[in-house]
């Protein structure tokens, strides 16, 4: 009863003017409620739509920034990131209109993005960076050092390209090798790939027989004249034949990860300490 006197009788709490009082002063001294946190020119938020800008991305910028990245870097056939590292970061399929709804201040994407596509961001008043695959170590660390610019972290960017430049020469006589990859086909010796194996102190046995990037070599001509090292990049029927694994002992077999060829940036590191192993095995068994 004391209760509905309070809340009911004349010059009540809740209806009077003491009410609008009390209101008043409870206004003044409650928190203010918390305003979304400015923009942050310095470090515009990205979309990308490449799964090697992902891997420099991830690797530079927080995910807070990073609004989304390309869908290839969640499926682990086609990344170059660890899937739990990926998994906390947004992801987009890749299509103008998802972009556009996330509303960021630039997008990253390869030179390879469509056009239409392209145009249709670009007349959202989003700004475009393309970029190519770089096919040298200091191509991709020029690569790293324009997209930490663009996201505003050239000091992050200045820490991955440390870790990218290359390491002194391996001294000793270049092992013969052979990168088998997917498809049975080879590199050429004006990529990436073949500069780190160069690197590592192999020397091309795709160069040796004539071939070029992208060219093929069965399992056939591999067993009738074997390289000294055998780098297997893949999981074809031939590249997996038991004849690779057991007949040809003066051959070293040794399997490489496909997602150590798909782009550079922060790949390069690891695809060195590859090499470095497989070389020194190699060593090891002259």
């Amino acid at each position: 009863m004391a209760r509905d006197r309070i809340t009911t009788g004349p010059g009540a709490w809740c209806g009077g003017p003491l009410a609008a009082v009390l209101a008043l002063a409870l206004a003044a001294c409650a928190p203010a409620a918390s305003a979304p946190p400015p923009h942050d020119a310095a470090h515009p938020t990205i979309v990308s739509l490449n799964p090697c800008l992902d891997a420099i991305l991830v690797e530079i910028a927080p995910p807070g920034q990073v609004l989304a990245l390309s869908h290839y870097s969640r499926d682990a056939s086609s990344s170059s990131i660890p899937v739990g590292v990926a998994a906390r970061y947004g992801v987009t399929g890749g299509t103008a209109e998802e972009v556009i709804a996330a509303r960021p201040d630039l997008v990253l994407a390869s030179i390879y993005l469509p056009q239409p596509t392209k145009t249709a961001l670009e007349k959202a008043g989003l700004r475009v960076a393309t970029f190519g695959s770089p096919a040298t170590v200091a191509e991709s660390i020029a690569q790293v050092r324009e997209v930490a610019r663009l996201a505003g972290r050239s000091g992050e960017g200045e820490v991955l390209a440390d870790r990218i430049a290359a390491p002194a020469a391996v001294p000793g006589r270049p092992i013969n090798a052979l990168l088998w990859q997917e498809g049975e086909i080879v590199a050429g010796e004006q990529t990436l790939i073949a500069e780190l194996m160069r690197e590592a102190g192999f020397s091309s046995d795709a160069a040796r027989r004539g071939l070029g990037q992208a060219d093929r070599v069965s399992l056939e001509n591999v067993l009738a004249d074997p390289p000294g090292v055998l780098l297997v990049a893949g999981d074809a029927a031939g590249q997996r034949h038991p004849l690779v694994q057991n007949t040809y002992r003066s051959m070293i077999v040794a399997d490489f990860d496909p997602s150590l060829l798909y782009c550079g940036g922060p790949t390069i590191p690891k695809a060195r300490d590859r090499l470095k192993a497989i070389r020194a095995e190699a060593e090891a068994r002259r």
